[in-house]
């Protein structure tokens, strides 16, 4: 099955680059290009890609504006790229409904396995951004900086017993097969629970729940 993507980055050189770089991927496809998020928004209207690869600082429009566009509508899965490696722009991404964030350094192999990540359903945060992530909801001394307001522990009560080990397992960010492993079950019975604790949790992917679960403690 191929991936198609749209690649927005503001920058001509590195949009190439890109394009290039998945176009080299026997199931990827780039079916468009936007330097700027409005455009990215519009061509993912009109072209309904699996997957738009977001740059989060663009003119007209940024990607995390753009990511909470794209998310909202069902358009498209989004993975964001960009060279930082924490900060507002991580949460505020992720909290849009971004499925994965990786740094614009990872290697083109990193990149086309982000891409099929992402494309299988599979939240996906690079390694380097997992390790700070944590760090950061793990000092309760420094503020996390996010949008918006934190979740409320109350939503846990939906939560069977079962789905909250899904949960943390989530927030450590484990794959399905790692988690199938960990709480020794099937992985098809994982990703039942996946679903049922983002349908439960109103969430728009794995990612977000991987931060509700570190924000929350689980």
């Amino acid at each position: 099955m191929t991936v198609r993507v749209v690649v927005a980055e503001d920058q001509s050189a590195v949009r190439s680059g890109l394009v290039l770089i998945l176009g080299s991927a026997p199931d990827i496809e780039v079916v468009g290009e936007a330097a700027d998020g409005e455009r990215a928004v519009e061509l993912a209207r009109e072209l309904r890609p699996d997957l738009v690869l977001m740059d989060v600082q663009m003119p007209r429009m940024d990607g995390v504006t753009a990511t909470g566009l794209v998310v909202a509508e069902g358009l498209a899965d989004v993975l964001v790229l960009t060279t930082f490696d924490l900060d507002e722009y991580v949460f505020g991404a992720l909290r849009a409904g971004a499925s994965g964030f990786l740094l614009k350094n990872a290697d083109a192999r990193e990149l086309i396995e982000a891409v099929r990540t992402v494309a299988r359903g599979e939240g996906l945060i690079a390694p380097a951004v997992t390790r700070r992530l944590i760090a950061e909801f793990a000092a309760p001394s420094r503020p996390v900086r996010t949008t918006g307001p934190g979740p409320d522990p109350a939503v846990l009560d939906a939560l069977t017993p079962r789905e909250r080990e899904v949960l943390s397992t989530l927030g450590q960010g484990l794959s399905n097969a790692e988690i199938a492993v960990r709480l020794d079950m099937a992985e098809a019975t994982v990703k039942t629970h996946v679903s049922k604790v983002l349908g439960k949790l109103r969430l728009r992917s794995r990612v977000q729940a991987a931060v509700i679960a570190r924000e929350l403690g689980v």
